[in-house]
C-alpha cells in the first residue's frame, strides 16, 4: 500500500486523559514519527474509556484517513476497549491467538500471579491483525491492514509504547509511504510580532512543498518550513532558497533555526566577538543569569551576576546612588542604567545587562504599575535603556524581560 499523499490520524485512548491526570505526549512522538515516515497527520483526537465514543471515532477517522494510530486502551480490564473496537470499525471478529495465550499463563505463573480470563483479553486480535511484539509488557501491538485501510494500535505505557513506535511501528509505516519524508525546519526570530513577520512573508505562506507556517511563542516568532521529498536531503535542497528568501525579507532579526535558543544565540556572538558580558537583575530574580549560562561557551563570556531585589543590595552591591533611587524610585530608567554600569565595572565585562521592574501580581513599588520594566544594556558605546510595559502573569513577564534584554544585547553585539 502506497500512497504519494497518504493521511494519517492519532486516536489517544482514556479517560485520564480528558481529565487532565496525565499529559498526552505520545501523540506528538507519533506525529514526529509519521511526518518522518512522509505521511501527514490530518488530525488528533482524544477519546475516554466510552464504548460508543470510541467505535464512533474511529468509524470517522477510517473514513477520513489511510492510517489510524492508537494509543493506549490494550491492557486487561474491562475499560481497555481499544481492541475491541477496532475489531468493530473494521468490520472483524476476535480471535485468540494461542501462543499468546500460552505465553501470558507461563508469565502470570512464574510471578506466582492468579489467573483470571480478563488476562486473556490481551491474546485477542482482529482478524484482519497481526500482532506487534511488545518486549517490556503483556499487550502486544496490532497492525491491520483491510480494505485499504491501516489501524495500527500500541500500548499505552511509555517503557511499551517508545521502543514499539520508534522500532516496528516506524518500519511499517515507512514500508507504507514508500521512500518519502516530510522534514521541516523551524526559523526562529526575535523582536518581531507574529502579525510583523506574516506581512513580510505573506506570499510565501501559499506554497505546498515548501510549505511556511508561523506561530508564535512567547517573545518569538516561529516560522515552520517544510518539504516532502524522497530524503532528508532532498528536502533540504527544497527548504533551503525558502529560508535565504526569509532571511532576505526579516533580516538579521532571524536568529537561529530549528533549537537554537535566543541565549545561545547571544553567547555565540560574544564568542565571534571576543566579548564578555555580566548581569544585574532584580524583578527576574536571577533568571537572565541562568539562560545566558545554560549553554555551551557561555562559561567563556558570562563573567557573572548579581540579584539585587530591593534598594540596599542595589546600593552595596552595584553602587545605585542613593539619589536616584529617592527621586526615581528602584523601577526606573536611571537606576536600571547604573545597575548595568555598575556590574560592568566591578566584572570588568565588556557588555553588561540590568533588568528591574514590577512583575506583580500587585503593585508594591508606588505607582509603578505591574508590567513596567526597565531594561539596560551597557558597553563600549555607552549605556542604553528601554522601558517596556508588558502583560499577562508574572512568569510571563519575568521571561520577555529577560527576552528582550538578551535582544538589546543581540542588538548590540550586531552593530545595530
Amino acid at each position: 500500500m502506497q500512497n504519494a499523499t497518504m493521511t494519517a490520524e492519532i486516536v489517544s485512548v482514556g479517560t485520564e486523559l480528558l481529565l487532565g491526570q496525565i499529559v498526552d505526549t505520545h501523540a506528538p512522538r507519533m506525529a514526529q514519527i509519521l511526518a518522518d515516515c512522509g505521511i501527514g497527520c490530518s488530525r488528533r483526537t482524544t477519546i475516554g474509556d466510552n464504548w460508543d465514543r470510541l467505535v464512533g471515532a474511529l468509524k470517522e477517522s477510517l473514513e477520513r484517513s489511510d492510517v489510524v494510530i492508537t494509543i493506549g486502551g490494550l491492557g486487561p480490564t474491562v475499560d481497555d476497549l481499544t481492541r475491541d473496537a477496532i475489531a468493530v470499525a473494521l468490520g472483524d471478529e476476535l480471535e485468540v491467538v494461542p501462543e499468546v495465550g500460552e505465553k501470558l499463563r507461563k508469565f502470570f505463573s512464574l510471578r506466582n500471579i492468579p489467573w483470571n480470563e480478563t488476562i486473556g483479553r490481551q491474546a485477542q486480535k482482529p482478524t484482519s491483525a497481526k500482532l506487534i511484539e511488545n518486549p517490556n509488557g503483556t499487550a502486544p501491538g496490532l497492525f491491520c491492514e483491510k480494505s485499504g485501510k491501516v489501524v495500527i494500535a500500541l500500548p499505552g505505557p511509555k517503557g511499551e509504547f517508545d521502543p514499539m513506535a520508534d522500532g516496528p511501528v516506524r518500519e511499517i509505516l515507512s514500508r507504507l509511504q514508500g521512500d518519502q519524508v516530510i522534514h521541516s525546519r523551524v526559523l526562529r526570530i526575535c523582536n518581531m510580532g507574529e502579525s510583523q513577520v506574516e506581512l513580510l512573508i505573506r506570499d510565501l505562506m501559499d506554497g505546498d512543498s515548501p510549505s511556511v507556517a508561523p506561530y508564535a511563542h512567547l517573545g518569538e516568532v516561529h516560522l515552520r518550513v517544510t518539504a516532502r521529498a524522497a530524503s532528508v536531503d532532498a528536502a533540504n535542497t527544497i527548504i533551503d532558497p525558502m529560508e535565504e528568501e526569509i532571511r532576505r525579507r526579516v533580516g538579521s532579526n532571524v536568529f537561529g533555526t530549528d533549537g537554537t535558543s535566543l541565549e545561545q544565540a547571544v553567547v555565540d556572538l560574544l564568542l565571534e566577538r571576543g566579548a564578555t558580558v555580566s548581569v544585574a537583575e532584580s524583578m527576574t530574580g536571577g533568571e537572565l543569569a541562568a539562560r545566558l549560562s545554560s549553554g555551551p561557551g557561555s562559561s567563556r563570556v558570562f563573567l557573572g551576576g548579581v540579584v539585587t531585589y530591593n534598594s540596599d543590595t542595589k546600593q552595596i552591591l552595584v553602587g545605585v546612588r542613593q539619589s536616584s533611587l529617592d527621586e526615581f524610585g528602584p523601577v526606573s530608567e536611571p537606576v536600571a542604567a547604573e545597575m548595568a554600569e555598575g556590574i560592568r565595572s566591578a566584572l570588568a565585562t565588556t557588555y553588561a545587562l540590568s533588568i528591574t521592574g514590577n512583575a506583580g501580581p500587585t503593585s508594591d513599588v508606588g505607582d509603578k504599575p505591574v508590567g513596567m520594566v526597565f531594561m539596560a544594556c551597557s558597553g563600549p558605546g555607552g549605556t542604553k535603556v528601554e522601558e517596556v510595559r508588558y502583560r499577562g502573569l508574572r512568569q510571563d513577564i519575568r521571561r520577555r524581560a529577560t527576552q528582550t534584554a538578551l535582544v538589546m544585547l543581540r542588538e548590540e553585539l550586531l552593530g545595530k
